[in-house]
């Protein structure tokens, strides 16, 4: 696996609009502050052109024009750092046009964002053999000390290793009336463990709504990425899908095969947390299709119910589980 070299202080962050552009509030305020802070501690930001943009459907602007964003920035020798300014919905439509050969080629650059932007951490992991960053997108790094996840990616960026979960989570999912709301972390946070104590492979994985898109596609490389690596753990979290949605996507990827070399699974807290139709719930959909053998961790720190510890698709990581959290410690 490819990955880019550690950041500087005075490193140049790109900041690019794959999926949405920042064009509400309180986006446009979250942005802005952040841009503030990051310059404050050093950092140059440069905006890519459709940052700031609304005129795709549902997205900053055209797919050739969101391609052509990412590939300028991506292949710009002065960038070593991508930021994906939020998600979306409609990112798949890129990448008909994005050049995977010249990336395969390219310095390799750390690309950050999650949801909707697993359309490219996921391809440059198993395509171009790129280690990404799914974590937080650019306009939460507003808070002044930086903590939480968003602190944990820009360890990541300087060379840590080791990362861990934390101690509770927020019910909140986001909070449009206080632009520049302080997440405070209410609840108690209980990970149910399967079978898994310490597992190491490389890896890989999402958001589970974009992975089912990209499946059956010529974007889908997990076949070749099975060839190429032997043991992964895989790391999954849901959006809009349901326990329901979750147990046919699962079935779907299982039967492509995806999982042929996976040795453990990791899945963050869905929307739909607490949901149960029938029976079928956010446990019952992994394990009957899974498996009961299998390690899997539910309800780790991932995802869209905050907080998210960053993970690096494609390191190879030993992955601990002990005293109701999850440890990384990255191999590379």
């Amino acid at each position: 696996m490819k990955q880019a070299k550690w950041i500087r202080y005075n490193e140049r962050l790109y900041t690019i609009a794959p999926s949405f552009g920042v064009t509400t509030s309180p986006y446009k305020e979250r942005y802005e502050k952040t841009k503030y802070r990051l310059e404050r501690l050093g950092y140059t930001v440069v905006e890519g052109e459709n940052v700031h943009l609304n005129e795709g459907v549902l997205s900053s602007n055209t797919p050739e024009l969101r391609a052509k964003e990412f590939m300028d920035a991506y292949l710009n020798e002065e960038s070593n750092v991508l930021f994906s300014v939020g998600g979306g919905e409609t990112m798949c439509d890129i990448l008909p046009f994005i050049d995977f050969e010249r990336i395969k080629e390219a310095q390799p650059k750390w690309f950050i964002g999650y949801s909707d932007n697993t359309n490219l951490t996921f391809t440059l992991t198993t395509i171009c053999d790129v280690i990404s960053i799914y974590g937080p997108c650019f306009t939460t790094y507003y808070e002044k000390p930086m903590r939480l996840g968003e602190k944990q990616v820009f360890d990541l960026l300087k060379g840590e290793k080791h990362l861990e979960g934390f101690e509770k989570y927020s019910g909140e999912v986001n909070n449009p009336k206080s632009p520049f709301h302080r997440l405070v972390l209410r609840k108690e946070k209980k990970i149910i463990s399967q079978n898994f104590e310490k597992e190491e492979g490389i890896l890989v994985g999402g958001c589970l709504d974009c992975l089912l898109t990209i499946c059956g596609t010529k974007y889908d490389h997990m076949k070749e990425f099975n060839e190429r690596h032997e043991e992964n753990i895989f790391f999954l979290e849901a959006c809009d899908l349901n326990p329901l949605q979750i147990r046919r996507g699962l079935f779907q990827l299982k039967e492509a095969g995806w999982f042929k070399n996976t040795k453990a699974f990791i899945f963050g807290r869905p929307l739909c947390l607490d949901r149960d139709i029938l029976g079928v719930n956010k446990f019952t959909a992994v394990t009957d299709i899974l498996g009961k053998e299998i390690p899997i961790l539910f309800d780790v720190d991932l995802g869209h119910i905050p907080p998210m510890v960053p993970i690096k698709s494609g390191a190879r990581c030993v992955v601990s589980y002990h005293d109701n959290n999850i440890f990384f410690d990255y191999q590379e």
